[in-house]
């Protein structure tokens, strides 16, 4: 039998934590070895010598835990939001003097999140129009979110590639920031709703058409296949991968 991927999870009492430990319990080629919540140490880890640590706590944490996690050896992968640019330069300068690790930060794990931003990538080309509306439950404490960043700025590098110039907006006045933020130059609009999980919705527009691309997560399930390769391939790409679509054969 081939040995198993020995794990660690931080955040495991969370939502997305305690589903996790549960995946990576069931699946046969994976090895449990630490769950860690809030109020444990991080020198825990040492002893427990896992070689992926999965990070599912929260923004003002995660940053400390990967930079412990690779400073001691140890693979991550990373779903927790809050990483912006610097913060991910950051982890790439660290990474320099560990060639031999990988980290993957993942803005979302739901093969289907990833899929549309792909496609929404490829549609962007063609379409003059493009705005991003992400929906998620009232719990979540980043707006916007890490998915819906991450697809505005692959949208606006698709837009650039192709010669594409801004987006159409006569919008003059706007003070109370009705037309949302704006990354890379693509509108992003953030709803918080009781009863949502997370969701997604890409609208792109031209002259007589408009084409709709829209993901739902209703259950936080739908993002433990993503979690489970991630852990299964980082050991394989070394660096920092910023996206699951970096673990996926898209091309």
């Amino acid at each position: 039998m081939t040995e198993r991927i020995t794990v660690a999870v931080l955040g495991a009492a969370g939502r997305m934590g305690s589903q996790a430990v549960t995946a990576i319990e069931q699946a046969p080629d994976l090895q449990l070895v630490a769950a860690l919540g809030s109020g444990d140490s991080l020198e825990e880890l040492i002893e427990a010598a896992p070689e992926v640590v999965v990070d599912l706590t929260v923004p003002k944490a995660t940053e400390d835990n990967v930079a412990f996690a690779v400073d001691h050896g140890m693979h991550a992968v990373v779903g927790t939001t809050g990483w912006d640019a610097a913060k991910l330069s950051a982890l790439r300068e660290r990474l320099v003097a560990h060639p031999e690790l990988g980290v993957l930060v993942a803005p979302n794990f739901a093969i289907g999140a990833v899929l549309a931003e792909r496609f929404a990538a490829v549609a962007a080309r063609y379409f003059d129009s493009a705005e991003v509306v992400e929906l998620h439950h009232p719990d979540k404490l980043d707006a916007p979110s890490g998915t819906a960043r991450h697809t505005a700025e692959a949208i606006a590098a698709a837009r650039e590639q192709a010669g594409r110039g801004p987006v159409p907006d006569a919008t003059a006045s706007d003070p109370d920031g009705a037309r949302g933020a704006v990354v890379d130059g693509i509108h992003v609009h953030a709803v918080r709703l009781r009863g949502l999980v997370a969701h997604e919705e890409i609208l792109l527009g031209d002259p007589g058409q408009q084409l709709t691309i829209r993901h739902d997560s209703f259950d936080r399930a739908s993002f433990m296949p993503g979690v489970l390769l991630g852990i299964r391939k980082v050991r394989e790409v070394p660096g920092l991968t910023h996206g699951l679509d970096g673990f996926l054969d898209l091309d």
